[in-house]
């Protein structure tokens, strides 16, 4: 019964010292990172994810296919702005794009045609999806992330407008713009796409390698505490008298 005891505590042993061990080596600059820098595990699978991500979330192509009704439509939208120092960029990004604007107090009157001025959102937003944010900086004179974040300001407040006017299709369009073109473009800029067809091997292997580091480590808790005697067993049936 000792040696069983021994051998159980050993092996548990051994195996939560290997299980740290991987542990340290996964917290380890070891892996291959942006310019040449090295990462640890967790930064290197993060990036990864972030890559497999953008590849999966490219609805740019789908969302012109349906803003093309829409050209030639004329829409009329106020801009509330949260921010007097929005109203700057904002005015100045949809003149570029052919709209009417207009001062109104804290707020902005926008009219133009709402086919086109999505057109060159969309526009945008591919430019920075394909990490090419340079255009915008060329067109604008302003930084990438401050144009889309001037868009995605004024198309929220936009939606809320069409909303409360019954303009549902218009509402449904700039929220498609919004949610599967500017957010994507703006969260996933300077990150390198890759689908998850192309990385079907190490998908695979970081799902099993989870898996199995899960198991190696309540093994490791099992042979230990039954090396010190704790072991589970199943209850006597209580018979009754």
């Amino acid at each position: 019964m000792a040696s069983s005891s021994k051998s159980a505590t050993m092996i548990g042993v051994v195996l939560a010292i290997s299980f740290f061990v991987v542990l340290f080596l996964m917290f380890s600059p070891l892996f291959p990172g942006p310019a040449g820098q090295k990462v640890n595990g967790l930064d290197w699978a993060d990036d990864l994810f972030n890559k497999l991500s953008k590849g999966s979330s490219y609805f740019i192509p789908k969302v012109k296919e349906q803003n093309g009704k829409f050209i030639g439509r004329s829409f009329s939208a106020i801009v509330a702005l949260q921010k007097p120092e929005e109203g700057d960029s904002i005015n100045k990004l949809f003149t570029l794009a052919g709209c009417k604007v207009e001062a109104q107090g804290t707020s902005l009157k926008i009219e133009g045609d709402l086919g086109k001025t999505m057109e060159v959102i969309l526009r945008d937003s591919d430019a920075m999806f394909q990490n090419q944010g340079q255009q915008l900086v060329s067109a604008y004179g302003i930084p990438e992330k401050e144009v889309m974040k001037s868009w995605w300001t004024a198309l929220s407040s936009m939606d809320k407008y069409f909303k409360k006017n019954l303009k549902i299709e218009e509402s449904k369009l700039v929220s498609e713009v919004m949610k599967k073109a500017i957010e994507p473009s703006y969260n996933f800029y300077k990150v390198e796409s890759q689908r998850v067809a192309d990385r079907a091997g190490i998908m695979i292997f970081l799902l099993v390698f989870y898996v199995f580091y899960t198991m190696w480590w309540g093994y490791a808790i099992f042979y230990l505490f039954e090396g010190v005697g704790l072991t589970m067993k199943k209850a006597k049936v209580k018979k009754e008298v």
